[in-house]
């Protein structure tokens, strides 16, 4: 399970819904799924080290990004 902070519902440790770890252009980790709450549904995400990425990957929680995930340089 992936928590993580909703910007729009201003809710603290969210469960993340259907979270993907992906790798960030500096080679860090970070989770991205959609918020629980049904009149929300915004995007959230949350940064993490590796090794919390690889034992959510490991544990079924999340799934990797695959390369069609990729995310996005913003300019």
């Amino acid at each position: 399970m992936i928590k993580a902070y909703c910007v729009k519902c201003k809710k603290k440790g969210q469960k993340m819904k259907d979270p993907v770890i992906h790798t960030t252009a500096r080679g860090g980790f970070m989770a991205k799924g959609k918020c629980p709450d049904p009149n929300c549904g915004t995007t959230m995400c949350a940064m993490m080290s590796k090794d919390n990425a690889d034992k959510a990957i490991a544990d079924g929680d999340a799934k990797k990004a695959t390369a069609s995930d990729k995310v996005k340089k913003v300019a």
